[in-house]
């Protein structure tokens, strides 16, 4: 795997402006007053995928033109990587496959199809839909593309970062959810060189802790994962994100899943906003930190709510009233 840079990062940053303008990033009022500090709020929900991982996608479709020998992707997914993938497949005019474990929200997969892509559901967790990746791979001559190690896929999604930062540069805090970690190794790189006094915090659900351990530990570790937040729902740390946090990571913070639905209701009620589990996740981890500074950025990564999260807005709306 090559190094991440900075340098690669602004590559990025050219080849997603072709093609995704920048997506909001403001600050709301009632969630100013609620949380008792500033949160500009970065909108990657409104991506055509719902998602900021299409970034991504669009970086690594860049690398794939005029590329001879290429019949093909193939991933495993829940949903917002595999949409990433079949826009990506879709942009260098070829094929896609994604793998998707049983239980993966339908409506994600639905999206996926939509998007032009074939779905083959496989397996009760990643780690056999990544196995049925990998055969599909080598029967078909596809190329597999790692969800957490291709670094176009990680330069591609620090430019949700790079945006962030040349609009707030003084910001003292991001708060960034984390699956695999490629968001928040992109934080890390745009932060050391845009705004090396802004602290970087990642936020991960206590149901799927692996990155977390991964990043306390030194080394990458697996971890048990009945996360609700299909989005975070990692069972074992990636290289690629790892090299970067384990040393510019400031803070890692665990949260539980109904912490992160009551953050989802407070987008919500507060600014406007559905967020699917995992976009909720920043906020989660803001609210939960006793030390969060007077001016910060929470990253709503995606707005791809399930029906069930939709539901549970409500209740957890009511929770958090009461």
């Amino acid at each position: 795997m090559e190094p991440l840079t900075f340098e690669g990062v602004l590559a990025a940053g050219e080849v997603v402006a072709a093609h995704l303008p920048p997506t909001p990033a403001w600050s709301y009022p009632l969630l100013d007053a609620r949380v008792g500090v500033r949160v500009v709020v970065k909108h990657e929900n409104v991506q055509p995928t719902g998602a900021f991982k299409v970034r991504g996608g669009v970086n690594l479709a860049a690398t794939l033109r005029g590329t001879t020998g290429v019949r093909g992707l193939v991933t495993a997914s829940t949903g917002n990587h595999a949409q990433s993938m079949a826009y990506a497949a879709r942009l260098a005019g070829t094929r896609a496959v994604v793998v998707a474990p049983e239980g993966s929200p339908p409506v994600k997969l639905d999206a996926v199809r939509g998007l032009g892509a074939e779905v083959v559901v496989h397996g009760p967790s990643m780690t056999e839909a990544a196995q049925r990746a990998h055969e599909l791979a080598a029967a078909d001559g596809l190329t597999y593309v790692d969800p957490g190690n291709e670094p176009a896929i990680v330069l591609g999604h620090a430019t949700v970062y790079l945006e962030l930062l040349r609009q707030y540069p003084d910001l003292e805090a991001v708060y960034v959810p984390v699956g695999s970690g490629t968001g928040a190794a992109g934080a890390c790189l745009v932060r050391d060189a845009l705004a090396p006094g802004c602290r970087v915090v990642g936020v991960q659900s206590s149901a799927a802790p692996a990155a977390y351990r991964s990043w306390r530990g030194r080394e990458l570790a697996t971890a048990p994962c009945d996360t609700r937040m299909s989005g975070l729902a990692t069972a074992a740390g990636f290289a690629l994100p790892q090299s970067v946090l384990v040393d510019r990571l400031d803070d890692f913070l665990l949260v539980t899943d109904d912490d992160i639905a009551a953050a989802a209701a407070l987008l919500a009620g507060h600014a406007h906003t559905l967020a699917e589990g995992a976009g909720a996740a920043a906020l989660a981890g803001l609210l939960a930190d006793p030390a969060r500074p007077a001016f910060c950025a929470v990253v709503v990564t995606g707005g791809n709510a399930t029906p069930d999260e939709i539901a549970a807005l409500s209740v957890a709306s009511s929770r958090s009233a009461s």
